[in-house]
């Protein structure tokens, strides 16, 4: 559910995939991987996701009923 919420937040931000993982500071693939649940960033990571998309870091684990299916 985290790779899901990561990507409804990036694409509400405006960002592609290839943007958001420049501006993270990860690979295309790596972004790609979290979003599809086969990867995971670490706390620090998570850190740097969610000053990317302005957001505190609890909101990443803020998951709707959409996202949950």
């Amino acid at each position: 559910m985290l790779g899901r919420r990561i990507a409804t937040l990036r694409k509400r931000s405006g960002f592609t995939q290839e943007q958001f993982a420049e501006a993270a500071g990860y690979s295309v693939e790596f972004i790609s991987l979290v979003e599809r649940g086969m990867n995971s960033p670490t706390v620090a990571g998570i850190e740097r996701i969610a000053k990317v998309l302005k957001v505190e870091a609890k909101v990443l684990f803020s998951f709707d009923e959409e996202e949950r299916k």
